[in-house]
C-alpha cells in the first residue's frame, strides 16, 4: 500500500505499538494509520461506537466516515464483511500476531493477504 488509511480493532488506547483486538466489533478503538508514499505518515485513534446484536453496521460506518481505505482483522463475521466491501474498504486477514505494527508494516508491503470468505467467523452470539 503506498497511500491510504488502515484501521487495526485494537486494545484498550491502541497506538501503533498496542495489541489488535480479537474481534473488530468489540474492540475498545481502532488505530488510524496513514499512510504516503509506503511509509507511515501519522498514526491516530477513535474509540470504537457501541453497538447492539445486529448493529454491524456501526463499526463499518464510523470507518467509512473516517476515509478508512483498509482493514486488518483477526476474526470478523460475514454481515460486516460484506458491509465493507460494499463502501469500498479492503479487509485484510492476520490472526497470528497480536501485536500492531507488524502487521500494518506487512500490509505496507504487500505482504498481507485479503480476508477469504471460508475465514469468516460464525454469526450469532455477538461473535462478530
Amino acid at each position: 500500500m503506498q497511500n491510504g488509511r488502515i484501521a487495526v480493532p485494537s486494545m484498550d488506547l491502541g497506538g501503533l505499538d498496542g495489541m489488535r483486538a480479537g474481534h473488530f466489533g468489540h474492540c475498545d478503538t481502532f488505530t488510524l494509520i496513514d499512510v504516503k508514499d509506503g511509509a507511515i505518515e501519522k498514526v491516530s485513534t477513535i474509540a470504537n461506537e457501541t453497538h447492539v446484536q445486529g448493529g454491524c453496521m456501526v463499526p463499518v460506518n464510523l470507518l467509512a466516515s473516517n476515509n478508512v481505505n483498509a482493514l486488518i482483522v483477526g476474526g470478523i463475521g460475514m454481515r460486516p464483511l460484506m458491509g465493507f466491501r460494499q463502501v469500498g474498504i479492503d479487509v485484510y486477514h492476520d490472526d497470528q500476531r497480536p501485536q500492531i505494527r507488524p502487521v500494518v508494516e506487512d500490509l505496507i508491503a504487500g505482504k498481507l493477504a485479503m480476508i477469504a470468505n471460508d475465514q469468516v467467523c460464525g454469526g450469532g452470539g455477538g461473535a462478530h
